[in-house]
């Protein structure tokens, strides 16, 4: 991995030159980038990992409508799509009910976490930051769990629970952010000390929360706050789709400006970018994105981190604005088969927290990571 001689890592395969900027870019000589092979450029890394990962996922949500504790065959299910959530028979009931909803709900938080990823590693400046990983999960289990706990989930049209984990969520996103930078710049171990000190802490103040609750909410947030899509709803979809829909949004008017900032602060300002601003647009979007994921699933760990290199291998570039979109798309197809995985590899009903499914698939993964940056 590069090293540029300002001493911030740079993402695998990325340059320490600027990228490219689209139309309106600055080159080296003062003028404007040829924004039409740009746009060419990216169109063509984008088309075919994205018509590929498009697919893989709608093939991955119809194969995991039929696997299960209740096996449906590929024709029982589609029998049961094809007669709606007002179907009689118990194809349907289970299918509408129970698994299409948990699917779809998968699926949303897998692409919300890839995009939060994509955020904190454009933002930190480091492709090991996650939401998991810094701190920013566990800050909206605490608002989460203090609202399930005076049972005010369902207040404000069923937006407290992810707005309380989303104001939690941004309080330690800030703190760590805080702690890590020395210098004007955030280094990877002062990241991952920062985070650990702060998930800490706020395990703590989970615990000491449990501790005072019924013993029966205990059990119940527990296993919820592990990772859990079992009590997904389609009403919680349809707030996990409106975070998810606000936050690429956001993302994707700033992927010009990630670009910029991945080449320094100083530089980034330099080229036009009002870097406080932008700081603080992407540390309250990763946390709106992963305040909804935590607030209805959980804790899930590693799908943020994973999902933004799956999206730089496949499109072979290091462009925000490619890399984006491809890792909604890893991210949601990630989910949708650990939740798969972890709601039919055990026996006689029983399920397996999906955090746990995601911990074994990342865990590695960020091993290898950190080691290559060691070199």
């Amino acid at each position: 991995m590069k090293t540029p001689a300002d001493g911030r890592k740079t993402h695998p395969g990325a340059s320490a030159d600027p990228p490219e900027t689209g139309g309106g870019g600055v080159s080296d000589k003062g003028g404007t980038l040829n924004s039409s092979p740009s746009r060419f450029g990216r169109a063509a890394r984008l088309s075919a990992p994205g018509g590929f990962l498009l697919i893989f996922l709608l093939a991955s949500l119809f194969g995991a409508a039929w696997v299960g504790q209740a096996h449906l065959t590929p024709a029982q299910t589609w029998a049961a799509l094809r007669d709606g959530p007002n179907g009689t028979t118990d194809n349907d009931a289970i299918l509408w009910s129970l698994r299409l909803p948990r699917i779809v709900l998968a699926a949303l938080v897998g692409a919300s976490l890839a995009a939060a990823g994509v955020a904190f590693q454009a933002l930190l400046r480091n492709d090991l930051a996650d939401p998991y990983l810094v701190g920013v999960s566990a800050g909206a289990s605490v608002g989460a769990e203090g609202t399930l706990l005076a049972h005010k989930d369902g207040a404000w049209g069923g937006f407290a629970l992810p707005l309380a984990a989303f104001g939690a969520a941004t309080a330690a996103m800030t703190l760590v952010y805080t702690l890590a930078r020395r210098r004007g710049r955030v280094l990877v171990t002062s990241l991952l000390l920062a985070g650990v000190v702060v998930s800490a802490f706020l395990g703590g103040v989970s615990t000491l929360l449990l501790q005072f609750s019924h013993p029966n909410d205990a059990q119940y947030l527990q296993f919820r706050l592990n990772g859990s899509l079992q009590d997904a709803t389609l009403g919680q979809c349809g707030v996990t789709l409106g975070f998810l829909l606000a936050g690429l949004l956001v993302l994707s008017v700033e992927a010009r400006a990630m670009n910029l900032f991945s080449l320094g602060e100083e530089s980034a300002q330099q080229l036009g970018v009002e870097t406080e601003r932008f700081k603080t647009v992407l540390v309250v979007t990763g946390s709106l994105l992963t305040a909804a994921t935590v607030a209805f699933a959980g804790i899930i760990g590693f799908v943020g981190l994973m999902s933004p290199h799956i999206a730089r291998r496949l499109a072979r570039t290091p462009d925000h604005r490619v890399v984006l979109p491809l890792a909604a798309l890893a991210g949601a197809t990630l989910m949708v088969w650990a939740d798969t995985l972890a709601r039919s590899v055990l026996p006689d009903g029983r399920e397996l927290p999906v955090g746990i499914v995601t911990a074994f698939l990342g865990a590695p993964f960020f091993l290898s990571l950190l080691r290559q940056q060691g070199r």
